[in-house]
C-alpha cells in the first residue's frame, strides 16, 4: 500500500475490479431468468454500478435514485426518483458504500412497499463499525474500517471519486484546509 502522511491507498484498482467480477458473477447465477433491475443509487453508486452492470451477464435494467436527509432528525427524502415502475420487479439496489443502515433501511422498504417481488442490495463497501441498524447486503464487496475513504465514487466535497482506487484520509484537518492536497500528491513525481 502506498500513501502520503494525510491519506493512505488501501484497495487497489486491481482488487477493487476483481472483486466487482465476483460480485456480478453472482449476482449472475442467482437472478438467472429473473431480469432484475438494478436502482443505483447516486452520486457516488455510479463507477461501481457500471462495473458491476458490465460483469452481470444477464438482462437487466438500469434505473437511478438520490435521497437526501434532512436536519438534525435524519428524515430522508426523495431527491430524484425512479422512472421505472417496481412493481413485481426483482430489485437490486445499487450502494457504493453502507454506514449506518438507516437509509438502506427505508430505501429497501420504500421498494417493498412499491409492491417489489424481491429487494436485495449490492454494496462495494461496508462500515460494519457504524451500523446503527441491522440490514442486509446480500452482495459486498468489502468491509471498511471507520476511515473517511475516497475514490471509485466516494468523494470528499464532490472530488476524488474518479480514483481508481480506493484511499483512507488520515488528516481530516489537511483535507478541510486544502480538499485538493490529495490530486497535487498524486501529481507530484
Amino acid at each position: 500500500m502506498s500513501g502520503f502522511s494525510f491519506a493512505t491507498r488501501v484497495i487497489e484498482e486491481v482488487d477493487i475490479q476483481s472483486r466487482v467480477v465476483e460480485l456480478g458473477q453472482a449476482i449472475a447465477r442467482d437472478y438467472q431468468n429473473r431480469d432484475p433491475l438494478f436502482i443505483v443509487m447516486l452520486l457516488g453508486s455510479v463507477p461501481f454500478a457500471a462495473d458491476l452492470a458490465r460483469a452481470v451477464d444477464i438482462p437487466s435494467e438500469i434505473d437511478f435514485m438520490a435521497l437526501h436527509r434532512f436536519g438534525e432528525s435524519g428524515r430522508i427524502g426523495i431527491a430524484m426518483d425512479l422512472t421505472t415502475p417496481v412493481l413485481d420487479r426483482n430489485v437490486l439496489i445499487v450502494e457504493d458504500i453502507v454506514d449506518t443502515g438507516l437509509t438502506l433501511t427505508v430505501l429497501r422498504r420504500m421498494m417493498a412497499d412499491r409492491g417489489a417481488a424481491s429487494v436485495a442490495t449490492a454494496a462495494l463497501f461496508d462500515k460494519t463499525a457504524r451500523r446503527v441498524t441491522e440490514v442486509p447486503i446480500e452482495y459486498r464487496g468489502f468491509e471498511v474500517g471507520d476511515e473517511y475513504l475516497v475514490g471509485y465514487g466516494l468523494d470528499w466535497e464532490g472530488l476524488y471519486r474518479n480514483l481508481r482506487s480506493i484511499w483512507a484520509v488520515l488528516d481530516i484537518e489537511a483535507f478541510v484546509a486544502d480538499p485538493r492536497i490529495l490530486s497535487t500528491a498524486l501529481r507530484s513525481p
